[in-house]
């Protein structure tokens, strides 16, 4: 498995594998074709199908400025690698072809390319950081050297992770406090209001606290990324709200150090690279129970370990939190991280902490792990209609106009 530095990334919402791969791969093919009079950009499968609800076209005429750049849309055309594909085209000034790359965005920010030549290079893309690929490998390293998960992360990854996942909670902790605070209404068709700050206004004075806290946070956190915010990859941008939402709630709650919450990134880190390196986090390959699903596995055993779990209930939360995502489309209305994204990371948090509280009533045995449905998931999630996979072409995506303006309080 790669570092954590390679799941949890700071950037630009509203999407990982529809914005921040797409600018991230302008950029490199930029600095690699510096003479290049325009450039022509062809979007492939998901990202010519919602790329522009995503913001996929500005990312990457962002990146590549001043030189011009012509944005070709073939939604119905899917590469055989991944349906994330792209194919940067670079021209001369009488628009011959100088050469050309393709690369896919395959989720969390993450590029792959193909075999003709490389761009990205040999570093972090391809070094390994862990030697160990499954979590029963690991829960076997922690049972026999009687050290808790993230001591694994600790021996593993250089010693300045932990200064970078400071980063990180820094981050998430300044998402959520602009999402409070602002009130505007998020960009695109549909004219949705922010509701996180009157959500949390609303908490201080309701009985169900935990549930308006919760709300408020993950909200603030997934209204910031779809308005093109800066949020962390946590495992995507689509599901950056899941894991701060509950780290936040549950360090004001129990007066939790930053010490424990890193901590807890560490072992939520652990549990998203599994999902990412033995099967996927891209919305647009396996639905989203491999974007909110993972979201909630890594939640999950983040609060299991800041409810003083041991590594055999954690891997039983984040097991839960992932099988009881199995199956979910990704069909955002209108090509936007909006409807039915936001909410969903709502219901994410919830399920994660209780994901975390059922665990702590057992010994942390359980018949199903973690590791296999990790591959279940991303069985099930190559077994969907693509329709069903970020395409915008099924399920709430193509049925919302039947029912008008029901969802713009969605």
């Amino acid at each position: 498995m790669q570092s954590l530095r390679e799941l949890y990334r700071i950037g630009m919402g509203p999407s990982s594998s529809h914005t921040m791969g797409p600018r991230y791969a302008a950029l490199i093919w930029k600095k690699f074709k510096q003479n290049a009079a325009s450039h022509r950009v062809t979007l492939y499968g998901s990202l010519g199908a919602t790329g522009r609800g995503h913001l996929t076209d500005k990312a990457i005429i962002e990146a590549l400025a001043p030189v011009p750049v012509k944005i070709i849309w073939k939604g119905d055309v899917v590469l055989s690698r991944h349906s994330n594909g792209m194919l940067f085209e670079a021209l001369d000034s009488n628009g011959n072809v100088i050469d050309n790359w393709t690369v896919f965005s395959v989720g969390g920010g993450v590029l792959q390319e193909d075999s003709r030549f490389s761009l990205l290079g040999t570093e972090a893309e391809n070094n390994q950081t862990y030697n160990l690929n499954s979590m029963d490998q690991i829960l076997k390293w922690s049972n026999n050297s009687g050290q808790p998960l993230w001591k694994y992360v600790d021996e593993q990854e250089n010693e300045s992770i932990w200064d970078y996942l400071a980063e990180i909670w820094e981050t998430m902790q300044n998402a959520i406090g602009r999402g409070l605070i602002c009130e505007d209404v998020l960009p695109g068709s549909l004219h949705l209001a922010r509701k996180a700050g009157v959500i949390y206004q609303q908490s201080e004075n309701r009985a169900e606290k935990r549930t308006g806290l919760l709300a408020a946070y993950a909200l603030a956190v997934s209204e910031e990324n779809a308005s093109g915010g800066i949020v962390v990859t946590a495992p995507t941008c689509g599901s950056s709200g899941v894991l701060p939402a509950v780290l936040r709630y549950l360090q004001e709650t129990m007066s939790i150090s930053e010490t424990m919450i890193l901590k807890a990134i560490a072992v939520a880190g652990l549990v998203g690279n599994l999902a990412k390196t033995n099967a996927s986090i891209s919305g647009a390959e396996a639905g989203c129970q491999a974007e909110i699903g993972v979201a909630c596995a890594m939640a999950a055993a983040a609060a299991a370990r800041l409810l003083g779990a041991t590594p055999f209930q954690i891997e039983y939360a984040a097991e839960m939190g992932l099988e009881h995502h199995l199956g979910l489309t990704c069909d955002p209305v209108a090509g936007l991280v909006q409807i039915p994204c936001i909410e969903r990371n709502v219901m994410a948090a919830l399920r994660a902490l209780d994901c975390a509280r059922y665990a702590l009533f057992s010994d942390g045995r359980h018949h199903v792990t973690l590791d296999q449905v990790i591959e279940t998931m991303y069985k099930t999630g190559r077994d969907l209609l693509p329709l069903y996979r970020e395409t915008a072409g099924g399920g709430l995506a193509l049925h919302i106009g039947a029912i008008g303006n029901a969802g713009k309080n969605d």
